[in-house]
């Protein structure tokens, strides 16, 4: 599939080609089967860019099968969700001459339940039916088993190119995130399939290593729980697999540049990032891993 050059090219062309945002990107691998991926933690704002892409969809669209695969979110925004739910429930009827069927590989863990849960709030104008991985969905859209493989294999690839991480650590890192707090590399290597040998040899490949990359997950992990719960700082450290509060927040500031509670506050307040990697003395720290770098900054998008 080719990129499309912005949403009036794409909605003017779409067969045969993709279009990226921020947090998503929708596809059209041909008239009878198209979709679009969701990843990360997709605000308002990003969910309001993707439905204006999903106007493809709607006829004089050719009848088609579509593949909604969620499993990469790491969160469930409400008002996003909501912004969601308002531009689809006046355009069911619509979309039901368009979409034959639809299939939601769904994130697990609590976020799933809510991204589930999204079709409960909409008619049924079309059969949809959610899924825990992306083959079985494409098998019950009618997708050969190659085929199929052939279009993960090739979405899996735009999508790395778009967050800017390989396949491999984003495959480690929710294995990793599953796993909290207690991880290991045997345990993660046997879960994905590999020796532990395998693993850090292809992790050595990436220029990484399970440890940092462990670190990036546990780092990441925490700013969820700090901007979206009121637990204790000493009680994140503890979900996150730290072994103390000093470690939890040394940890912290390496990856992020400031500490738990500065972090904390400022997301409360809305106010503006400190330089990534910097610490309030102002002595710049060690150039990131590349998994720590995600923590500090949001990746390029091509639009």
């Amino acid at each position: 599939m080719r990129s499309a050059d912005g949403v009036e090219d794409y909605l003017r062309d779409p067969l045969g080609r993709y279009l990226a945002g921020e947090s998503f990107l929708h596809w059209y691998a041909s008239a009878d089967l198209c979709g679009f991926v969701l990843w990360g933690r997709p605000g308002e704002a990003q969910v309001r860019r993707l439905v204006q892409v999903l106007d493809v969809e709607l006829a004089p669209a050719r009848p088609h099968a579509s593949l909604v695969d969620a499993r990469r979110l790491e969160a469930a925004d409400p008002m996003a969700f909501a912004a969601l739910v308002k531009y689809m429930q006046p355009r069911e009827r619509a979309f039901s001459t368009s979409v034959l069927k639809q299939a939601l590989v769904r994130p697990e863990g609590v976020v799933g339940a809510v991204v589930g849960g999204f079709y409960t709030l909409l008619s049924g104008a079309y059969p949809s039916r959610a899924f825990t991985g992306p083959d079985a969905a494409l098998q019950w859209l009618g997708q050969p088993e190659a085929e199929a493989a052939a279009l993960l294999a090739e979405l899996n690839g735009l999508v790395a190119e778009a967050t800017g991480q390989s396949p491999l650590l984003r495959e480690l890192h929710q294995v990793m995130r599953a796993k909290l707090p207690e991880v290991n590399l045997s345990d993660v290597a046997r879960e994905m399939g590999m020796s532990e040998r395998t693993l850090q040899r292809r992790l050595k490949e990436a220029d990484t290593s399970f440890q940092s990359e462990l670190n990036a997950v546990q780092v990441r992990m925490a700013q969820t729980l700090l901007r979206e719960s009121d637990m204790k700082l000493t009680a994140v450290a503890v979900e996150v697999g730290c072994a103390s509060l000093q470690h939890f927040s040394s940890l912290f500031r390496k990856l992020v540049g400031e500490s738990p509670s500065g972090w904390r506050d400022r997301q409360l307040q809305g106010g503006a990032a400190p330089p990534p990697h910097a610490n309030p003395q102002g002595d710049v720290a060690a150039p990131p891993t590349e998994a720590a770098a995600h923590l500090s900054r949001p990746p390029e998008v091509p639009e």
